[in-house]
């Protein structure tokens, strides 16, 4: 059976006051599909888009592949040892204390900043749907509401993560089943467009194939958070099976939510059409002639925002409680409730998000608010990054002792380091690009002192902060 209790040895691996496996296997297919699709897939496909035309297909491709191969190194470390700090707690073995505690850190950081984030564009949202709502209320609601799910107990997050990945994967199916009804003449009033907007307005690549550069780094951070799913398996009745099934169907998942839809609107509109960089699928939509499409894709995108803000309370709590209890964190971030909720670790997620929301709506100048995204909006390469170095470094020692690894990289160590040397092109890129290396500059300055103290610490042999 799929949905089944924890099993004896679980509860004992996880201890009384411990972390419990509470999710099940539905809970963690969805989590894993909800990782994948976040509310940049619903906007800020429009701009990759508008910048590179049809060609966006060969970014969200590359990038699409380079997430794949990423969780597959992942999916090598987690499967032969399911950790609620994944590769956080996999980067303090393999490499020394001090990048368990970097990554780990910037990771919760990364995400806390993104909770709040996200609870300023849900509250932008609503206030936009109901403008009776004001969206500093709006966005204090949704930090309340889905921090008290994730104290109630683990299986609520996954219940709710669960409705929310859910909704959106009906609304990306039921987009792609509709496109391709128009892109075959099959829908009333709606002409087949052919191959007129792939190859005839201003060909494949409009704006020339350096276009798409500048186009790839956008994509690149759309796929963060399929990583997530490693970090759950902590607290699955079924953590191996649920880390292999999901990063099985990564592609998959790639293929059909991303490129899918995006070979939708690519074929359906012009890549400069009216409303494509604000919303690609309203004005697609609009295109097929469904009432209230505006409205339709807001409420699909405030749902993608409040699953991002829900999977990033937990995600941060986490991975706050993985190293805590690794000593590389205050010890009272370790405790947990009788139901095995990290409460503290909980609280100051979100205390993290509602001072980030704070900074933006009530602060007199949004420096503050600015440079907590700037600073966070990098993590991601440095985490894949980790990950790569992690993964090649745990595999040569699995071969010298003659470990059997139930999931193993592709290709290996080739592979792996053709994954280094993509990321260290990002990096390069990044710097080259004028709209991101601010961001790269301050969250390099970041990650500088998570290292330092890292190394400080390790150096001098600290016991756990408390």
């Amino acid at each position: 059976m799929n949905d089944q209790s924890p099993s004896v040895e679980q509860t004992r691996t996880t201890g009384a006051r411990g972390l419990r496996p509470a999710l099940r296997d539905r809970q963690m297919s969805m989590i894993a599909i909800g990782g994948v699709i976040g509310a940049g897939l619903f906007v800020g496909s429009g701009a990759v888009i508008n910048k590179a035309g049809p060609a966006a297909l060969v970014a969200y491709a590359i990038a699409g592949l380079l997430v794949v191969l990423v969780m597959r190194m992942l999916a090598e470390l987690s499967v032969a040892a399911p950790r609620t700090g994944s590769f956080a707690s996999y980067a303090s073995r393999e490499l020394g204390s001090w990048a368990g505690l970097a990554i780990g850190w910037l990771y919760a950081y990364s995400w806390s900043v993104t909770v709040g984030v996200e609870a300023v564009i849900g509250g932008a949202l609503l206030h936009g749907i109901l403008p009776v709502v004001p969206d500093w209320a709006a966005a204090l609601v949704f930090m309340l509401v889905l921090t008290g799910s994730n104290l109630i107990a683990v299986r609520a997050f996954g219940e709710v993560e669960f409705w929310f990945a859910l909704i959106k994967v009906m609304a990306i199916v039921a987009f792609i089943g509709l496109g391709v009804l128009a892109i075959c003449g099959l829908l009333p009033g709606v002409p087949a467009p052919g191959g007129a907007n792939l190859f005839e307005h201003g060909g494949f690549a409009p704006n020339g194939w350096y276009a798409v550069l500048p186009a790839l780094l956008v994509v690149s951070f759309a796929f963060s958070g399929a990583e997530v799913v490693t970090i759950a398996a902590g607290e699955a009745m079924r953590p191996a099976e649920a880390v292999r099934r999901a990063v099985r169907t990564t592609m998959v998942r790639i293929l059909v939510f991303y490129i899918g839809s995006i070979a939708v609107i690519a074929t359906l509109l012009p890549h400069d059409a009216a409303g494509i960089t604000e919303s690609p699928y309203s004005a697609v939509l609009d295109r097929l002639g469904i009432p209230n499409a505006g409205l339709i894709m807001d409420l699909v995108v405030l749902v993608a925002v409040l699953s991002c803000l829900n999977s990033g309370i937990y995600t941060a709590s986490r991975m706050l409680y993985a190293l805590a209890g690794n000593g590389e964190g205050p010890r009272v971030l370790a405790r947990s409730n009788a139901a095995g909720v990290p409460v503290p670790a909980v609280l100051v997620v979100a205390l993290a998000g509602l001072t980030t929301v704070a900074a933006n709506y009530f602060v007199s100048t949004t420096a503050i608010f600015d440079f907590m995204v700037d600073s966070s909006g990098s993590v991601i390469v440095l985490l894949y990054l980790t990950i790569a170095a992690t993964q090649l470094h745990s595999r040569a020692r699995a071969e010298r002792d003659g470990q059997h690894l139930p999931v193993r990289m592709w290709g290996y160590p080739y592979v792996s380091w053709a994954v280094v040397v993509a990321l260290v092109a990002f990096l390069v890129l990044m710097v080259v690009d004028p709209s991101t290396r601010h961001s790269l500059v301050l969250t390099l300055s970041v990650a500088a002192v998570a290292v330092t103290v890292g190394l400080l610490r390790q150096k001098r042999g600290a016991p756990p902060a408390g």
